[in-house]
């Protein structure tokens, strides 16, 4: 009986272990080739597991491409869009587009701790959106819905006693999806307390990170959406056969005059049809971000986390900061003033750790066809945007000096008025 069940069971149990040894090991089997046209895909698919992995991101990084962090606004698409004009004039560069709708700070933190040898002295973009420093900061839903354990075991098996991964550790520990692995958890608390991690727990980690790693590189590039490469190549077809700025800002001009017509705020038709023009006429949006704030929020100190990853690798930072829309403003009450004053403070916490090189374009909220809706640029937002994309990219820059302070981690700071600013600089020397 016993040979007999040994003959049935046997195959089965040796298979389902070198299943498990194979997902376990730190040997990648060959699977690190990843083609031109697959890379290509993925640069523009926006897709969660590609944020989510690092199979596919790390060979794309590695053969030139650029990572251009954010969120929704790389999903509008047009022919002005940093992926167009990069492929239709053979940019020495190809933005891999990292974010979609809800990924912030937090998320873009883990983002980076896959890729940290693609972003070793390297160039990125980065876009930080207004609209992510509300009071509660980035919502759990959406921080779960990206939240990666490959990367956090990643972050884990090298973290080190200081402030950032302390910190990290604690905003990770906020959030319900860091109660989606027990020993994870632990080990987060550990760090969270600053104690060191157990050898089990470093076995463990080490263990899992090999096996998400090899789940990865089997599926990573699988089913990987395609809609947004055929746009690409669609808003491509539209663009003059040389690039001249003056045409392409006339011909900005006229996309967005004619794909505004049906409303006074000057956005996007398809958006406004379905996005606003039912809730306008139930007149629950006039004013109803009269009392909105950015000025205070944890994500100040998650945006930290970034700069702090950046600083550590030594990586030049273009940082792009949006308009809103100008009449949307006026319409819903947003203050100006507190946009200006977002402005200060997340200036200041660039420029005294050394982030220079800023594209500031808070007061084009105004400009004609400059939204493609009431908080993203397109047309001529995304061609302005291009012309210091363009340079800092294609042209050598001068190597970043950068002076991190662990202030920005504080609570004061995330709570502090820009009228402030002088005052807490004083007190923190």
């Amino acid at each position: 009986m016993a040979k007999r069940l040994l003959r049935i069971f046997g195959p089965l149990i040796l298979a389902a272990i070198l299943v498990f040894a194979v997902l376990v090991s730190p040997v990648t089997f060959g699977f690190k080739h990843m083609s031109a046209a697959k890379e290509r895909q993925a640069a523009v698919s926006l897709s969660p597991n590609i944020l989510r992995g690092k199979h596919v991101k790390e060979a794309a990084l590695g053969d030139g491409y650029v990572p251009f962090f954010g969120s929704s606004e790389w999903s509008r698409i047009d022919p002005m869009h940093p992926s167009v004009l990069a492929q239709k004039y053979h940019r020495d560069y190809r933005p891999f587009l990292l974010g979609a709708r809800g990924t912030q700070s937090l998320t873009q933190f883990f983002v980076m701790q896959n890729i940290q040898s693609q972003l070793r002295n390297k160039k990125a973009v980065f876009f930080i959106s207004p609209q992510w420093f509300v009071k509660g900061g980035t919502r759990k839903d959406a921080f779960g819905f990206y939240y990666s354990q490959l990367q956090t075991s990643e972050w884990l098996s090298h973290y080190r006693h200081d402030a950032i991964d302390q910190y990290a550790a604690k905003r990770l520990l906020q959030m319900p999806a860091a109660k989606s692995d027990h020993f994870i958890n632990t080990a987060l608390q550990q760090v969270a307390a600053g104690k060191a991690l157990t050898g089990y727990q470093r076995f463990y980690l080490q263990s899992r990170k090999n096996m998400l790693t090899q789940e990865d590189q089997f599926f990573s590039g699988i089913n990987l959406p395609s809609r947004n490469l055929a746009r690409v190549d669609q808003q491509a077809q539209k663009l003059p056969t040389h690039y001249s700025y003056s045409a392409l800002d006339s011909l900005a001009g006229r996309i967005g005059k004619a794909q505004t017509g049906n409303n006074s705020f000057h956005i996007s038709d398809q958006f406004y049809n379905h996005g606003l023009k039912q809730e306008l006429k139930k007149g629950k949006l006039k004013n109803f971000q009269k009392h909105l704030s950015y000025l205070k929020s944890p994500e100040y100190s998650d945006f930290q986390l970034c700069l702090d990853q950046f600083a550590r690798l030594n990586t030049n930072v273009l940082f792009i900061i949006p308009p809103i829309n100008q009449k949307w403003q006026e319409y819903t009450g947003l203050s100006p003033e507190m946009l200006r004053q977002f402005d200060q403070k997340i200036r200041y916490q660039l420029e005294s750790q050394g982030f220079h090189n800023i594209v500031d374009l808070s007061d084009k909220g105004n400009v004609p066809y400059f939204m493609t809706d009431t908080i993203h640029p397109g047309w001529r937002g995304w061609l302005a945007i291009d012309q210091r994309v363009n340079p800092f990219l294609s042209q050598k820059q001068a190597q970043p000096k950068y002076d991190i302070s662990d202030k920005f981690y504080s609570k004061t700071w995330q709570q502090l008025g820009p009228s402030q600013l002088s005052q807490y600089e004083q007190t923190v020397k």
